[in-house]
């Protein structure tokens, strides 16, 4: 393990890492929360002009990028703290502080607002179930779990159940970006023609006829689709960090043509996905390589994790007591406020919630630390008092 976590470290100790500075992680995830908000804003304040609004709805992407830039966040994370001791210990301590606090107060808060009843992502309503599962989790892997309790869970659920394999995963691959790759097809081959057919037809069974769209629409959000998505941005990685190679060409270019055979084969509508995800994996790539940043949307990005979580609410109560009919100039506004007062929630909550737990993190895995720097202290002093005694 040790020697793999070496491998990893590679030239990250060198200071060769385009990683250096966080500027452009934190634009990229600025960029991503504006594009989240975009959508979602245009759902509720729609401008009626098609190219506006259809400008707005690819918002979605943000999320695809934030799960690049999480993958590309862990492995710099990770890389800059071999000599760490306990590492798995300290890394799950450190994402469970940041995700979960925040994401517990969510639930109840968006309880009350949205209620219990019959929705569109729960066709039962939502019940102890459909509770338990959020608050642990898992809700990514029943389907009237994903975004029921909390709206836009369902990457929140992806993402713990990254963290959880991720140290695993670095421990066995290191820096071998081609193996991450491989893992990658691997799991979209195995999504796409044998998870999805199966669950499609077992969950549309379950829930009955007319529930089919919403039984896709949940396998799609799964894990197991999005889990490809981080096993690229660990890739890019690497990739970036120790160079690319002709045969990072190839092996993208392989995985596109298979997920098209695949795709054809079993009609699973995935393939499409896909590719927007290497283009914006690319995108993600360029804009680190290139050290973009603009100050606005890094404030956002370090921000973006509340801005996820409260813009939903913050929408909720604009429309409520929205002034103007729906246009151009309402879906303008409604963004520019939607943004400004998620950001202030953020803010907010920085303060209140998120810093205290990461201090709690950082107390926590930095006990073990000292105390190993104590214990070292103490066995050099009896080293050197066993020395000293021996030559007198």
């Amino acid at each position: 393990m040790q020697g793999q976590a070496r491998l990893a470290a590679g030239r990250t100790n060198e200071g060769a890492t385009p990683f250096g500075r966080s500027h452009t992680l934190d634009f990229l995830r600025g960029l991503a929360i504006a594009g989240v908000m975009a959508i979602h804003v245009s759902q509720s304040f729609p401008s009626n002009i098609h190219a506006v609004d259809f400008t707005f709805v690819c918002g979605w992407v943000g999320v695809n990028v934030f799960y690049f830039v999480s993958a590309m966040t862990m492995c710099l994370m990770w890389t800059q703290r071999t000599s760490e001791a306990n590492p798995i210990r300290k890394f799950y301590i450190r994402r469970f502080l940041r995700i979960a606090p925040l994401f517990w107060l969510a639930i109840p808060l968006y309880l009350v607002v949205n209620g219990t009843g019959p929705s569109t992502n729960a066709p039962d309503g939502i019940g102890p179930l459909q509770v338990i599962l959020t608050a642990t989790f898992l809700h990514g892997f029943w389907p009237d779990s994903v975004n029921s309790v909390v709206p836009g869970d369902w990457s929140i659920a992806a993402e713990m159940i990254f963290y959880l394999v991720f140290p695993f995963v670095i421990t066995a691959f290191g820096s071998r970006r081609h193996l991450y790759l491989a893992l990658a097809i691997v799991l979209h081959l195995v999504n796409v023609c044998l998870f999805k057919p199966w669950a499609v037809a077992l969950f549309s069974a379950y829930y009955g006829p007319g529930n089919e769209a919403f039984v896709w629409n949940a396998l799609h959000i799964s894990f197991l689709n999005q889990l490809p998505i981080f096993l690229v941005g660990c890739a890019l990685f690497f990739s970036l960090r120790d160079g690319f190679a002709k045969s990072d060409a190839t092996i993208f270019a392989g995985f596109i043509a298979l997920s098209f055979v695949a795709d054809r084969a079993t009609g699973s509508h995935e393939f499409h996905y896909l590719v927007i995800n290497l283009v914006l994996g690319a995108g993600v790539a360029g804009c680190i390589r290139l050290a973009i940043r603009w100050w606005p949307l890094e404030a956002l990005g370090r921000n973006s994790y509340s801005m996820y979580l409260s813009h939903f609410a913050v929408i909720y109560g604009l429309r409520q007591i929205w002034p103007l009919t729906d246009g151009l100039v309402s879906l303008l506004i409604a963004y520019v406020v939607t943004a400004a007062l998620s950001y202030l929630v953020a803010r907010a909550t920085w303060h209140l919630v998120e810093r205290r737990a990461q201090d709690l993190a950082h107390r926590l895995t930095a006990s073990t630390a000292k105390s190993a720097s104590r214990a070292e202290t103490v066995a050099t002093a009896n080293i050197a008092l066993n020395g000293r005694s021996a030559g007198a």
